[in-house]
């Protein structure tokens, strides 16, 4: 095994008679090189993405999600809250209630979804850390205030710190029919002003008005109603042991899920486009090997008289081939190594100085991106397998036409 190695490490290095193997051989590394940092550049930018979009999520969304299986709302009565509050890992439980409703801000008007929210929904969340003007304040004394989303605020022209205009929230009042004659008088009304907006993504800034759960339980008419019971955990609690330990007390009745499973389809789309952009670069990393082969075939027509040699000294067909496997094995490695300190250097100076910037209004500044070594563990070992099926094919029918 040593003298295949041996050898193989000398035709690599060793000056070649025709200058155009030394150039195929340097092509080869370095397409190699660029495909391997183009796989781990790639990737970490697909991790900083989908970290980012958890994240953004994560400040909406609570650890654990209690909700009604049939039906919008149900009566926190039937939750055993006080049971859940002592499971072994919970921190904190919030209630959350609902509604679609029509907002009115002096002459603009829009559909949003107003979700009032318990106290305990801000500590456990700290959504006062998404709002860019104003601040995150519900309730003061006996007034109630909103924090807007941004699209929301767009849609309606909104100023946060206008104390003249209120806005007027519309709900439909229960078992009532619309009269065409004088609408407003099927509905809720409510009046409160902004002290905040925030923005997460467009998926909440254009959909979302957060409200005391008080102020929207008396639009809705449901004084102990909820949408939803949130679970937020202790770090380093066991999600799967809680999750399961909610759904024995709150009962087949309700549906108890984790973030995963809150936005299921999210999470599954950003792991299989990650999938397929790795398959993509790989079908590339495939072509570009092939200049592997080239190089691999000429050195073995120019080092045809060696292997004669070799083989009139008693050399077999298997040591042969595995010279030339060894070299197509160095190409390989040569150039998965330059392309993964490539990707690392690029990505690192993405991370540490931000050069590909997002526009202006975005929650990030610079493109997130994240180096994770399973990625590399798995490009390195891709890139062999390539690297190793390119090597192989030449040298058996190389080895098999002229060793007949």
């Amino acid at each position: 095994m040593k003298l295949p190695l041996f050898i193989a490490k000398r035709y690599l290095v060793s000056k070649k008679s025709h200058n155009a193997i030394n150039i195929i051989s340097i092509v080869s590394v370095i397409s190699i090189a660029v495909g391997t940092t183009a796989l781990i550049v790639v990737l970490s930018a697909f991790n900083g993405l989908s970290g980012l979009v958890k994240t953004l999520y994560n400040s909406f969304d609570p650890d654990i999600e209690v909700v009604i299986k049939e039906g919008k709302t149900f009566d926190v009565n039937e939750t055993n809250i006080n049971k859940i509050k002592l499971i072994d890992g919970v921190e904190h439980v919030a209630l959350t209630i609902e509604e679609n409703a029509l907002i009115k801000y002096k002459n603009k008007q829009c559909i949003a979804t107003i979700k009032g929210v318990s106290p305990e929904f801000q500590v456990m969340t700290r959504f006062d850390t998404l709002v860019k003007n104003g601040d995150y304040i519900l309730n003061e004394g006996e007034h109630s205030y909103a924090v807007v989303g941004k699209g929301i605020a767009y849609l309606l022209e909104l100023e946060h710190d206008d104390i003249f205009s209120p806005m007027s929230v519309y709900v439909p009042k229960r078992g009532t029919t619309i009269n065409t004659l004088n609408p407003e008088d099927g509905f809720n009304e409510r009046h409160t002003y902004a002290s905040g907006v925030f923005t997460i993504n467009d998926d909440f800034d254009f959909k979302y008005i957060i409200l005391p759960i008080d102020f929207v339980r008396d639009l809705v008419e449901k004084p102990n109603g909820a949408s939803a019971l949130e679970v937020g955990l202790k770090p380093g609690a066991d999600v799967q042991q809680v999750q399961q330990a909610v759904q024995e007390i709150v009962g087949d009745t309700f549906l108890v899920r984790n973030k995963d499973e809150q936005n299921e389809t999210l999470f599954k789309t950003l792991k299989s486009e990650k999938l397929w952009t790795f398959i993509i670069l790989v079908f590339i990393l495939i072509i570009a090997t092939f200049n592997v082969i080239g190089s691999l075939t000429m050195l073995m027509i120019e080092k045809k008289k060696d292997i004669n040699i070799l083989w009139n000294m008693g050399a077999d067909k298997l040591l042969i081939r595995r010279i030339f496997l060894w070299e197509g094995i160095f190409i390989a490695i040569v150039g998965s190594v330059a392309g993964l300190l490539l990707g690392t250097v690029l990505c690192w100076l993405q991370m540490r100085f931000g050069f590909i910037q997002f526009n202006e209004g975005y929650v990030v500044d610079a493109y997130p991106v994240i180096m994770q070594p399973v990625d590399f563990i798995i490009v390195f070992g891709t890139v062999l397998l390539i690297g190793l099926f390119a090597a192989w094919y030449p040298t058996k029918i190389f080895v098999e036409k002229n060793l007949a």
